[in-house]
C-alpha cells in the first residue's frame, strides 16, 4: 500500500502544500480552524510526518528502531543487546525504546520513530496495543510475544518455549519427580500458554496431574509461591518457573523458610539469564538462543 504523502493531504483537506508544511513546523501563521482540518486529514490517510526526509538526514537511512517491553527484566536486556550488536554487524544502526508494557507509550515512541526515520521496527510488544502496528508504516517484525495476529504483514519470531518447558519437565521427571508445577504468567496470556504447551504434553503423556499457581513473572511472584508451595501445596516435589526472575524469586523465598532446594525439591527457569549461574545454588534453566 503506498504511503499517503503531504500532496494528499494538501488535497484532502483543500489547501496548497506549503500550507500543510506550515502546519507540520507548528506555525502560528495558519488559521485555528485550518490547521485542525489538516490535522484531521493527516490522521484520517494515516499521515506520519517524517521528520528525516523533511530535514534531508539521509544519514537517518538503515536506522532500525527497537521498542522493547520492559528493560528492567535481564533477558529483555540482554535480548535487545544481542539485536543491537547483530544490526551493528549488518551495518545497521539502532534505536532503543522501553515501553514498561504501557500500551500509550508503546503507541508514542513508534509513532516518533517513524516520524524520525526508521526504516524497519522490530517490537517485543505489550499486551493491549496491536494498533501500533496497524499504523506503523514501516516492516515490523514481532519478537518473543505475538499480539498482532496478522503474521503476513506482522513477521513473529520467538524462540519455541513449549519445546523448551517439554524437555524441562521431561528432565524433572527422569530426575524421579513426582509432582511438578509451574509458576508465574499472568492467566490467558499467549505467551504463558506457549510456555506452558510443553509441560502440560509432558503431564498428560506421564498421566500426572498438572499444578499452576499463575501470577505476574517476577522476583516478589516468586518468593509468595514459594511460602505458598511449602505450607499448602507440600507434595510439590518440583517446579518449572515461567521466566528466571520468578525462579530466583522461588529460590529467596525457599532460603528464608530453610528449605533445601536440590534432589528434594527441584526449581528450574527459563531464558538463562546471566545472573543464574551467580544464584545460590545454580539455577537450572531453559537456555533461550537469542542471539542466533
Amino acid at each position: 500500500m503506498r504511503r499517503p504523502t503531504i500532496h494528499d493531504v494538501a488535497a484532502g483537506a483543500g489547501v496548497s502544500k506549503s500550507t500543510v508544511s506550515l502546519v507540520l513546523q507548528g506555525s502560528p501563521a495558519v488559521a485555528a480552524e485550518t490547521r485542525a482540518e489538516v490535522r484531521r486529514v493527516m490522521v484520517q490517510l494515516g499521515y506520519v510526518y517524517n521528520r528525516a526526509a523533511a530535514g534531508l538526514r539521509s544519514a537517518k537511512v538503515g536506522l532500525i528502531g527497537l521498542v522493547i517491553n520492559d528493560l528492567r527484566n535481564p533477558f529483555f536486556t540482554e535480548f535487545a543487546t544481542s539485536v543491537q550488536m547483530a544490526l551493528s554487524a549488518r551495518g545497521y544502526a539502532t534505536v532503543l525504546a522501553n515501553t514498561d508494557e504501557d500500551p500509550e507509550v508503546q503507541a508514542q515512541v513508534v509513532g516518533s520513530m517513524i516520524e524520525h526515520g526508521v526504516s524497519a521496527l522490530i517490537i517485543s510488544p505489550t499486551y493491549g496495543g496491536p494498533d501500533a502496528f496497524a499504523h506503523a508504516q514501516v516492516p515490523t517484525l514481532q519478537v518473543l510475544r505475538r499480539v498482532a495476529t496478522d503474521t503476513a504483514a506482522f513477521p513473529f519470531a520467538a524462540p519455541d518455549f513449549a519445546a523448551g518447558s517439554r524437555l524441562a519437565t521431561q528432565h524433572l521427571l527422569d530426575r524421579g519427580a513426582r509432582h511438578v508445577a509451574f509458576v508465574g504468567g499472568l492467566e490467558g496470556r499467549a505467551i504463558t500458554l506457549e510456555r506452558m504447551a510443553g509441560y502440560l504434553q509432558v503431564c498428560d503423556e506421564n498421566d500426572r496431574p498438572p499444578f499452576s499457581l499463575p501470577g505476574r513473572a517476577s522476583r516478589a511472584f516468586g518468593r509468595d509461591c514459594a511460602l505458598t508451595l511449602t505450607r499448602d501445596h507440600p507434595q510439590i516435589d518440583a517446579v518449572l518457573c515461567f521466566n528466571d526472575l520468578t525462579a530466583l524469586g522461588l529460590l529467596s523465598g525457599c532460603a528464608d523458610l530453610g528449605r533445601v532446594v536440590g534432589p528434594g525439591f527441584r526449581v528450574v527457569g527459563c531464558d538463562d539469564i546471566e545472573e543464574c549461574q551467580q544464584s545460590h545454588p545454580k539455577l537450572t534453566s531453559i537456555h533461550c538462543d537469542i542471539a542466533g
